[in-house]
């Protein structure tokens, strides 16, 4: 039995099959449906999804919301359910929450795929003024109608999921829990966390991403892990799991696939 009590623990969906099981974690302003696309692609793997704290399903979990808390959180499901052994799949502050577990060395943990992924040391660009505009992306449906086809995308989503973006941007239980990641997470440099990593791990970039660029990944992320493959995916912006959904799940389950 877990030592976590169920209604302290954040929203979570199981999709049961082989494993290892893959455990998805969405990115600032996302959900756990955020994966669902990938998942339906990925039918025969075991999966989770999990709605962060603060946000979708878990907005009415009180704080605090910082990376750390989430990683807990995530270890905490991860009990719960009884995982015996894992991938991690992290999409931009997924990303990071990802690297902060895997940092532990979890005895299930078998591998990473770091999608879009906030990097392990921030980005030159990463100044209090970017930071301060940044946390005010998600404040009315115009402010994220306009990240969303401005920043957030390269290619035009179908109709559903462009109001899936709305929605579950528009979705934080609070100011806090909004404006968390902009404000503290996006500037924390956990480089030295990220190179305890030693298991493999696949960074994917988007080849047109503007917040997560290719030349970002592959110079603040990817020198810090010791097992690091670097793919990009042309033709696609930040939001890869929507906009490049069969190649992403091609790529999970071959990344995947050769750790069984």
């Amino acid at each position: 039995m877990s030592k976590f009590q169920q209604s302290s623990l954040p929203a979570y969906d199981r999709q049961n099959g082989e494993g290892p099981t893959l455990v998805f974690l969405h990115y600032w302003g996302g959900s756990s449906r955020t994966w669902q696309p990938v998942r339906e692609r990925l039918a025969d793997w075991d999966t989770i999804a999990i709605d962060h704290r603060g946000w979708g399903r878990s907005r009415s979990l009180p704080g605090p919301f910082s990376l750390a808390q989430l990683a807990e959180d995530t270890i905490a499901v991860l009990e719960a359910a009884e995982i015996e052994e894992y991938v991690l799949v992290g999409h931009s502050m997924g990303g990071k929450v990802a690297q902060l577990v895997a940092s532990t060395a979890p005895a299930q943990l078998r591998g990473l795929v770091l999608v879009g992924s906030g990097p392990a040391k921030p980005a030159a660009m990463i100044s209090s003024e970017y930071q301060t505009a940044l946390s005010h992306a998600y404040d009315s449906v115009e402010s994220v109608v306009g990240a969303r086809d401005a920043v957030l995308t390269a290619t035009t989503l179908t109709a559903a999921l462009g109001e899936q973006v709305v929605a579950d941007s528009l979705s934080s239980g609070s100011d806090e829990a909004r404006t968390e990641w902009p404000l503290r997470g996006i500037a924390e440099d956990i480089s030295p966390l990220t190179s305890r990593i030693e298991v493999p791990a696949l960074v994917i970039a988007g080849g047109r991403d503007v917040v997560e660029p290719v030349e970002v990944l592959r110079d603040n992320l990817l020198p810090y892990l010791s097992k690091g493959e670097f793919l990009v995916l042309p033709d696609t912006g930040h939001l890869i799991p929507l906009e490049s959904t069969d190649a992403l799940a091609t790529a999970i389950a071959d990344f995947a696939g050769g750790l069984r």
